[in-house]
């Protein structure tokens, strides 16, 4: 339904288990777990604080991205959502609440089979909201997760999926926040996946470049889970272009 909710859509800036190894999996979900028990001890404390509703929601899903049952990931993204709920009730114009409500609701979405459906308009809403107020947030995170959205989901009249709309909000990811590999792995990979060779070839060449340059920009250990994600997936993309030999010399759609 939602092919892209573990390492593309729903992968936050701060974990993304999608391709770490069992032993570094238990590594870090013991982090992810200590994380959410320490945001939900902050709720506790401070029942009325967005900020701490925010990190709590964030938490939520990190930690459910860890979780190796549905319904334990069901169950932690509603923590979530419900976390993000009560951060918009107290602030609707927070674009962070918005967000992390939209991940949530991604990564219950991710639970289900046709009764992800229902949730799509729901996220669909909440990341638009989150980008009208902050764009920027999570290195353009609203954009790159609308792209993945409407890339992934069921076309019309089943559902929201719409090619021209997923371009639009991978190439603005890009446009805000070019530093980021998140933002052109996502738009190659998409180029390969719509068979657009020429395209895939200029965006090799600048997504091979941002890798090597920013390696030493998002560095320490919150950063280790996605570097591991990332290079998997550059892996994949540069197997992809061998494939096709030179890819600056192939043709295809525009």
């Amino acid at each position: 339904m939602l092919r892209s909710t573990t390492h593309a859509v729903f992968c936050s800036g701060v974990l993304c288990a999608a391709t770490i190894e069992a032993a570094e999996t238990n590594s870090f979900a013991t982090l992810a777990e200590r994380a959410f028990n320490e945001a939900n001890e902050s709720v506790r404390r401070q029942p009325t604080n967005v900020v701490a509703f925010i990190s709590l929601a964030q938490t939520a899903f990190d930690w459910a991205e860890f979780a190796r049952h549905d319904d334990r990931r069901a169950e932690l993204a509603q923590r979530g959502i419900d976390a993000a709920r009560r951060a918009i009730a107290g602030s609707p114009t927070n674009a962070a609440a918005h967000y992390w409500l939209g991940m949530n609701i991604g990564q219950l979405a991710r639970t289900k089979s046709l009764g992800a459906l229902k949730l799509v308009r729901e996220l669909e809403e909440a990341f638009q909201r989150a980008r009208a107020l902050d764009e920027h947030i999570d290195f353009a995170g609203p954009d790159r997760s609308l792209g993945f959205l409407y890339r992934d989901a069921p076309g019309w009249p089943a559902s929201i999926g719409s090619k021209k709309k997923a371009r639009e909000h991978f190439e603005n990811a890009v446009r805000l926040h070019p530093e980021f590999p998140a933002n052109q792995l996502a738009l190659l990979e998409s180029f390969q996946e719509w068979g657009e060779r020429q395209n895939f070839a200029r965006q090799f060449i600048v997504a091979g470049k941002v890798m090597a340059e920013v390696r030493q920009k998002f560095t320490g250990p919150q950063w280790d889970v996605n570097w591991r994600d990332w290079d998997e997936r550059w892996a994949v993309l540069k197997s992809e272009a061998s494939e096709v030999g030179k890819p600056v010399q192939s043709k295809g759609r525009q």
